[in-house]
């Protein structure tokens, strides 16, 4: 396919979808038509953000909420970041493996996609991998991220709502993490609360999210599930779609999807801007004027003014 298979990806065709992503994926110059046929029909579905540290049992809670959304007939479009190797750029790519029993299942399209060394926890091309899923009549896009912490704030550019899903064990990473996570968090998920120290944690939560909270801001909610075996998944689908029907009402839903575009349309300036300036011969003027060990002589200031002088915007 040497274009967008929009037809069919209207029409909800996972081959038509996985196509497209995979143009995504790997830059193909046709992309520039995505923008003007895909994006225009991809704005309705609701964005949901999955993120925690690796071993919190992310997917298992995502497999269990697919199902929830199912019951109520909505159908489900899932697009999970896997970490990349630092060495090759590949990923380990095993949450299509571990959701394989909706494979069958066009209500249901699982994508994973490697961060491809992306600090925020987000592959920069998910969000569009996204919009792609939206278009194929998706209701609900799920992301599930990489990691937590200061860095993860990429997934806020991408979801409507975010969920941060802890373990037990997690007790001394959250002291450090504190301001950081909050400001992300819709709602904290301590999975594995069959385990010793759930209630710890979730008493240091609770503290932490009471003392950082601004009046009339939202405080998020700490549940306890053990998505393993589906126990607290039924409460905490319902408290989700509680907190969305909020946000939809006090129109936070609608501020958060316009700074949402915002920032997109600033990331993509600024990675336009990135790949034009970072020509060869830029490239080379850059090694020579900083390959020597005197070189951290020279104000970084005039060695910007030297590399940008002659940059022109295409």
């Amino acid at each position: 396919m040497n274009k967008f298979d929009y037809k069919n990806i209207f029409k909800n065709k996972h081959v038509a979808v996985s196509r497209a992503i995979s143009m995504v994926e790997n830059n193909d110059p046709n992309i520039v038509h995505f923008y003007n046929e895909v994006y225009k029909k991809s704005n309705s579905a609701l964005r949901i953000g999955i993120t925690g540290p690796p071993g919190a049992g992310k997917s298992t809670l995502v497999d269990q909420l697919i199902s929830c959304f199912l019951s109520e007939k909505k159908s489900v479009g899932v697009v999970a970041i896997d970490p990349s190797s630092p060495f090759s750029g590949g990923a380990l790519l095993g949450d299509r493996v571990r959701m394989s029993k909706y494979s069958d299942n066009d209500d249901v399209y699982i994508r994973s996609m490697g961060n491809r060394g992306d600090l925020g926890g987000l592959s920069r091309k998910a969000q569009e991998a996204g919009d792609i899923l939206a278009a194929s009549g998706k209701d609900v896009v799920i992301f599930e991220t990489v990691g937590v912490g200061q860095a993860e704030h990429d997934i806020v550019n991408a979801a409507d709502y975010t969920a941060v899903v802890l373990v037990p064990e997690s007790g001394d990473e959250v002291q450090l993490m504190k301001a950081g996570i909050i400001e992300i968090a819709d709602i904290f998920i301590i999975n594995k609360s069959d385990r010793p120290g759930s209630k710890r944690i979730e008493r240091t939560l609770t503290d932490i999210l009471h003392s950082f909270s601004k009046e009339g801001s939202h405080i998020p909610e700490v549940m306890n599930v053990t998505a393993s075996i589906g126990e607290g998944v039924k409460e905490l689908f319902a408290k989700i779609i509680d907190d969305i029907d909020l946000f939809e009402k006090n129109g936070n839903l609608k501020k958060r999807r316009l700074n949402r575009y915002e920032n997109r349309i600033k990331s993509l300036i600024s990675e336009r801007l990135d790949n034009e300036f970072w020509i060869k011969e830029r490239e080379d003027l850059f090694k020579n004027i900083t390959g020597s060990i005197n070189s951290v002589d020279t104000p970084p200031n005039s060695v910007v003014k030297q590399l940008i002088s002659n940059f022109k915007i295409k």
